[in-house]
């Protein structure tokens, strides 16, 4: 059911949306088990970064592979992206569900390997063969050794993530009702990890897959 919102919450700047914001009543494991249950779900990310002159730009990116809290794609060495992370290296990485409205943002660091990083052989597949094309040379091929063909690793520093609670008609039935009594809405579990806690989760995803 929605809050309800008090004159005294209003006066001291302290609206339920904002001050009981993030849920932090759940240990690291389990905020990293929903967030992970909602990232293996969305294959498409809106990967973020900073462009000298413009500011923030963004383009869609599909992940490669999760490796616990951190995030690996493919991209072509071409790509203005890699202009934009020689300049600056933080980035940000958006995942939507349209059909439950979970999102998530990651934020972190990039890191750009060689095209000999024996990642990328793990992680290639044929369909991306079709964002490269094939030159007919025997090295532009769109396949793992192509020159082109680099790695994007966004090691997280920071991550937020919204979860729904209700179905979708919940969702819908919560809204009429805060907008009918001045409530506040409850549809979902908004929660974010620092950087102590990502640390924490990528040592424990590093020690199970050793």
């Amino acid at each position: 059911m929605p809050e309800a919102l008090t004159k005294q919450e209003v006066e001291k700047g302290q609206d339920p949306s904002v001050v009981k914001q993030y849920d932090d009543s759940v240990s690291t494991d389990e905020k990293f088990e929903d967030m992970y249950a909602i990232a293996d779900k969305l294959k498409i990310g809106m990967m973020g970064s900073l462009r000298n002159g413009i500011g923030p730009v963004a383009r869609a990116m599909a992940v490669a592979k999760r490796t616990g809290p951190d995030f690996l794609f493919l991209a072509n060495a071409h790509s203005q992206k890699f202009d934009d992370l020689e300049s600056n290296k933080v980035a940000t990485i958006y995942f939507h569900n349209s059909n439950n409205q979970d999102w998530i943002s990651v934020t972190g660091e990039t890191a750009k390997t060689s095209n000999d990083d024996p990642r990328i052989k793990e992680i290639w597949s044929q369909g991306t063969r079709a964002w490269f094309g094939d030159l007919k040379d025997g090295v532009h091929t769109g396949g793992p050794e192509d020159p082109r063909m680099k790695l994007i690793e966004i090691k997280a520093k920071f991550i937020s993530y919204w979860k729904h609670d209700v179905s979708a008609l919940g969702f819908m039935g919560e809204i009429g009702t805060a907008v009918v009594t001045g409530g506040v809405a409850n549809t979902g579990t908004l929660r974010q990890m620092k950087e102590d806690e990502i640390e924490q989760a990528r040592s424990k995803h590093s020690s199970m897959s050793s």
